[in-house]
């Protein structure tokens, strides 16, 4: 009777590790999921935040440089007045 009771728990202990080593892996395999999930989302999330940016910059870049015009415009215009000008006041 003795055998049988060991038999018994070493079974019982078996099956209950057993129980606990899926649970674990189940557990393991929905953090892995999860976390890869969220890694190509914010990867995904980057590229577009990453053209949006560009297209900004692009903008940004475009705006400026009709702003550096009219001020050399405006600076070209400026010249061209102070130089007909300024000799009559010499």
């Amino acid at each position: 009777m003795a055998t049988k009771t060991k038999k018994t728990q070493s079974t019982i202990i078996d099956l209950t590790a057993n129980k606990v080593l899926g649970l674990a892996t189940k557990a393991n395999d929905l953090a892995l999921n999860t976390t890869e999930k969220v890694v190509i989302k914010s990867f995904s999330l980057t590229e577009k935040g990453m053209g949006i940016s560009s297209k900004i910059v692009k903008k940004g870049l475009k705006a400026s440089a009709k702003n550096q015009d009219l001020v050399f415009n405006a600076l070209e215009t400026v010249k061209g007045k102070a130089v007909k000008f300024l000799p009559k006041f010499k």
